[in-house]
């Protein structure tokens, strides 16, 4: 008579929910940093509860959805994962603010084949602080553990932001006419985009990523986490009327300027307004990029446009250098007809 296999159990097929248990109570003081009042229920239920501010009168939500693209194979290689998560909260949180709302909360999809429970307590901590940056609360999310889908030491990342913004603030941009002006404020660096291209760069370049780059390792300028742009600008829009704003992520401002322009207008982009920062220039470089390729692929040091009108301009460029931003004005809108490139840079 043959002898029964073995017994199996979940931990025997690559999962070990024990893992998964400690990775939530690990996790838990990190969002409670991020706790909003209109937070009913967090963190370890089947669903989080979340009330509407009361001071809306009629709300709308807004949602975004995002991840960090291949910028994560650039983190295992560097085996850095405090960062990754603030880019994960600014890639939604940023979208959720183009349209002038408040991001409410956040949650996470953490995807991995065998889990790393520091790791991973890792890259939720800089969830976390993105979402302090961006006043959201942190409400839940998801570990996935799968073993066979992804290669070991590695794994993937989505994250979901809703906001909400009274009816009548909602900026659309249906508004912007001639003669507007556009701001431009500055980015951190690559942001979460591009990096398929610059991992190239890289590849042909050989680089030494610990070496001094302007005052910091190579290595620092190219993981440097997403600007997070919604307490200055929200802050801007209680003083200034802002008729419209682009969040630049991948097609950089040629791509995501046209975005919020209404028909019969172009936005005319002057490229020597604001410094190219010196990782675009070592990217160009060493990548032999065109220049149109590289407004077409990086945000080249504009991470928000906002487009205000012209007698508001000082105002708001003084209101956002006050709150701690680098802002320019990067250009103005013009009358175009339906033939015409909705954004030139000159």
């Amino acid at each position: 008579m043959a002898r029964p296999p073995d017994p199996l159990s979940y931990r025997d097929a690559g999962v070990d929910i024990d893992a998964g248990d400690a990775l939530v109570e690990r996790i838990k003081p990190f969002a409670k940093r991020t706790l909003r009042p209109e937070v009913l229920a967090g963190i370890g239920g089947f669903g989080a509860l979340v009330e509407l501010p009361k001071r809306f009168k009629v709300p709308v939500l807004v949602s975004g959805t995002d991840g960090v693209g291949t910028k994560l194979k650039l983190a295992f290689a560097l085996h850095r994962h405090d960062t990754v998560g603030i880019d994960l909260v600014a890639m939604s949180a940023n979208d959720v603010l183009v349209q002038g709302a408040e991001p409410l909360f956040f949650l996470d999809y953490f995807a991995c084949g065998k889990l790393d429970v520091a790791v991973a307590a890792e890259v939720i901590q800089g969830i976390a602080r993105g979402c302090e940056l961006a006043g959201c609360a942190l409400i839940g999310g998801e570990t996935a553990e799968m073993p066979g889908m992804y290669p070991a030491g590695e794994y993937d990342l989505a994250g979901f932001c809703v906001g909400v913004v009274e009816k009548d603030g909602v900026v659309d941009g249906r508004d912007i006419a001639a003669g507007d002006a556009v701001l431009g404020l500055a980015s951190s660096g690559a942001h979460s985009n591009g990096y398929s291209l610059i991992r190239r760069i890289l590849e042909r370049a050989k680089p030494d990523l610990a070496a001094d780059f302007h005052g910091r390792p190579l290595a620092d300028a190219l993981m440097a986490p997403t600007r997070i742009y919604v307490k200055p600008v929200l802050g801007l829009m209680q003083e200034v009327r802002v008729k419209g704003l682009a969040h630049i992520t991948g097609g950089g401002l040629v791509e995501n300027v046209p975005r919020v322009l209404p028909d019969g207008v172009r936005a005319v982009l002057e490229k020597s307004a604001w410094p190219l920062p010196p990782l675009f220039q070592w990217l160009q470089e060493h990548g032999n990029v065109a220049e149109a390729e590289m407004h077409r692929v990086f945000n080249c040091g504009i991470g928000m446009v906002v487009v205000v009108a012209p007698a508001a301009a000082d105002r708001a460029l003084t209101l956002l250098g006050s709150a701690g931003e680098a802002v320019y004005r990067i250009g103005s809108i013009e009358e175009a007809s339906a033939d015409t490139p909705p954004t030139v840079l000159v």
